[in-house]
C-alpha cells in the first residue's frame, strides 16, 4: 500500500494526492505536520528515496533561510532538524513498499502506481 506524506495547505501536495486518488490505488494519507515521524521512519524513508536529508529540505522556507542556510550539518543532525520543523520537508513524498519519490512534479509518482 502506498503512503503519501501530505500537507493539505500545499498546492503541490494536493496535486499529488489528487493524482493518486485518480489512479484508484489503495493508499494511506499521513499528515506529517500533525503526526511526526520517528528518526527510524525518516531514515527508512530516505533509503527508499535514495536521497540525503539535504535533498528533502525546502530551501525557500523562512526557517531554512534564517537558521540553516550556509551551515553544514551531519545527516543525523539534519534528520532531527527536519523532524522538529516538518515544514522543511519537500512535499508530497509518496512511499511504496521498496521505493519512495518526491511527488513534485506529480509524474514522479507514476512508477509507484504500477
Amino acid at each position: 500500500m502506498l503512503k503519501i506524506y501530505h500537507n493539505p495547505s500545499c498546492k503541490k501536495s494536493r496535486a499529488g494526492l489528487q493524482f493518486i486518488q485518480q489512479s484508484g490505488v489503495v493508499f494511506e494519507i499521513v499528515e506529517y505536520l500533525k503526526n511526526s515521524m520517528t528518526e527510524k521512519e525518516m531514515e527508512k524513508l530516505l533509503i527508499k528515496l535514495n536521497k540525503k536529508p539535504t535533498d528533502l529540505l525546502r530551501t525557500q522556507e523562512d526557517y531554512f533561510k534564517q537558521n540553516l542556510k550556509g551551515k553544514n550539518f551531519e545527516d543525523h543532525e539534519l534528520i532531527k532538524i527536519i523532524l522538529q520543523n516538518p515544514k522543511l520537508m519537500q512535499r508530497p513524498v509518496v512511499e511504496g513498499k521498496y521505493k519512495a519519490v518526491i511527488g513534485d512534479p506529480v509524474e514522479n509518482i507514476e512508477p509507484l502506481l504500477k
